[in-house]
């Protein structure tokens, strides 16, 4: 098994359970986050595991991408902001695209970023306490990637509203889109997480890799083609002025002034 900074591996009872440790961070997506869970997920395929559940350390699941390095972007190439791009789009469809069943067990807050990943697996378990968003637009960037999702979770027009808005939805809300699962008291959520994997196991290992075979076939072709798109539009976005400025006031705490606005003017 390979060594991680980032992210902790257990297994036990047929079940690999993968934890984001970042907590001071709240979980938040670094280059280096992301290569660590892009590993664990090739060793979990790989493993003896019929079942993965993933968690977040600490109070949140995971936060998004890391501010800090998002401050730092405007000193990227366009062959970076790519490649960053195309090593998020690679550990997003690595959780669809997984032949085993995966359960998000989201302990927190889920947001950007971190919202595919609570609710791109088979299964998400949520707190009360848990909230989801895709708040990119509120710092000039375009949630490209998680858009070719939730597409398929929850339809243009929620989708179109999720994504504009960039507002934060509760627990019960996204209960609602079926975005999540089941809402589970926070002293119960690994318990209940586990307690599911433990009935998946008594299922046939080669009929439900044939399920998400099948499902994951009927739109490969289209996710393909949407994801070179949204790899793209990532990396042209990640070079606006509007989204530097987006980054900037975040990061002082006040509200952006869009450059795109006064260019209008």
């Amino acid at each position: 098994m390979a060594r991680f900074d980032h992210i902790l591996t257990q297994s036990a009872n047929g079940v690999r359970t993968i934890t984001l440790n970042r907590p001071e961070k709240r979980n938040a997506l670094s280059p280096a986050l992301i290569a660590e869970l892009t590993l664990a997920l090739e060793e979990a395929e790989s493993c003896e595991c019929g079942v993965v559940i993933l968690t977040g350390a600490g109070s949140a699941f995971c936060a998004g991408l890391d501010m800090e390095h998002l401050a730092t972007m405007h000193a990227l190439t366009p062959q970076e902001h790519r490649r960053d791009s195309e090593n998020l789009a690679r550990v997003l469809r690595a959780l669809y695209d997984f032949p085993k069943p995966v359960i998000a067990a989201v302990n927190g807050p889920a947001i950007a970023g971190g919202m595919s990943l609570a609710t791109i697996p088979d299964f998400t378990l949520a707190t009360p306490e848990s909230k989801f968003g895709l708040n990119e637009v509120r710092l000039g960037f375009v949630p490209a990637l998680a858009a070719s999702f939730l597409l398929r979770q929850v339809g243009e027009k929620r989708t179109r509203e999720l994504l504009l808005t960039g507002r934060l939805m509760k627990a019960q809300e996204a209960l609602q889109l079926g975005l999540v699962t089941q809402i589970v008291a926070t002293e119960e959520l690994m318990q209940t997480a586990q307690a599911l994997a433990q009935t998946l196991l008594l299922n046939s290992p080669h009929a439900m890799h044939a399920v998400k075979r099948l499902l994951a076939a009927h739109s490969r072709r289209r996710l393909d083609e949407e994801l070179e798109d949204a790899i793209e539009a990532n990396a042209q976005e990640r070079s606006s002025e509007d989204f530097r400025e987006g980054v900037r006031a975040f990061l002082e705490r006040r509200r952006a002034d869009w450059p795109s606005l006064k260019a209008k003017v």
